[in-house]
């Protein structure tokens, strides 16, 4: 009882702290609500990415990005944080974002709304993506490798990271759904929604919910920064592999910079030297090795599998 009691105010204080860090230092983030904005400076290529982690991580790493690709393009380079993926998807639909760290759902959402927006580089790991699924040791769940051995989720407490994730949420659901877990078969016949990967691991750790799914990479960083104990939280199936993060132009950027700035910001994501630590550091926050060219045909299985669960209309 006491243990439950603890569970449910660390699960309340997580919960709570959500929409603060949303709103948190940056205090200029676009909404998906929002209806105000900002006049854009034609001269300024901004850049912004889905909020799948830390507030604070992505501040850091996305102004250091920004930064080194104001040297390499000559250009004033700015992030915009964004509240959550959806308003992601709608500032680069809009205008407000030029260049776009999404997920594979997001970035064919995107690229379905901007005709002529292109999948230009991604981290190689992002060729062989995964997913995975976390339990509390209270579920009682073992390690499977099966996907049919999600039969046993049936009953169980379940979250998702945000709606809209394609590693937190469109795969995880696919290979349920392929198993022949529907949403209402978990414990209060609804699952959760975390909002992004490290409160979905928070949340199984409290025993908030007694089983997760989550991106591959955010749980081996955990791992190796010793914040997980495996005794009491741990993976219990990993996916197949399917093309997820990856960088999306806008096609205005061709009218507003120059007919070669596509290539020129490729060329400089896929020469980010390890050997250099200021790039060192930013391949580091991406957890890269290099970056890799990728394309819009490789994401059509993501789209094909957002239209079969509704993500995609």
């Amino acid at each position: 009882m006491i243990r439950q009691k603890i569970s449910l105010l660390v699960a309340g204080l997580l919960l709570l702290s959500l929409p603060a860090c949303a709103g948190g230092p940056q205090g200029s983030k676009t909404s998906s609500s929002q209806t105000q904005r900002r006049p854009k400076d034609k001269k300024v290529l901004t850049i912004g990415a889905i909020p799948d982690q830390n507030p604070e991580k992505l501040q850091r790493l996305y102004s250091k990005l920004a930064d080194y690709l104001s040297k390499e393009l000559d250009l004033k380079v700015v992030y915009q944080p964004v509240t959550d993926y959806t308003a992601a998807v709608t500032a680069f639909k809009v205008g407000d974002l030029d260049l776009v760290w999404f997920g594979g759902l997001t970035g064919v959402q995107a690229r379905l709304q901007v005709p002529g927006s292109q999948a230009i580089v991604q981290r190689a790991v992002d060729e062989k993506f995964r997913s995975v699924f976390i339990a509390n040791e209270s579920s009682g769940i073992s390690r499977f490798r099966d996907f049919y051995g999600l039969d046993r989720l049936k009953g169980k407490s379940f979250t998702f990271g945000s709606e809209t994730s394609t590693s937190g949420r469109l795969m995880p659901q696919y290979y349920l759904n392929k198993a022949g877990v529907k949403l209402k078969d978990f414990k209060g016949e609804q699952p959760g929604f975390s909002k992004n990967h490290d409160a979905t691991i928070e949340l199984v750790k409290a025993g908030t919910y007694e089983v997760g799914a989550l991106n591959s990479k955010v749980w081996d960083q955990q791992i190796q920064n010793g914040s997980i104990n495996t005794d009491d939280v741990y993976i219990i199936y990993v996916t197949p592999t399917y093309y997820d993060y990856h960088w999306v132009l806008s096609p205005s950027v061709k009218e507003r910079f120059g007919d070669d700035t596509a290539k020129k910001v490729k060329k400089a994501f896929l020469k980010l030297n390890p050997k250099d630590k200021d790039q060192a550091e930013i391949l580091k926050l991406f957890s890269a090795k290099k970056f890799i060219s990728t394309k819009n045909d490789n994401y059509a299985d993501i789209e094909k599998i957002g239209r079969e669960i509704g993500k995609i209309k």
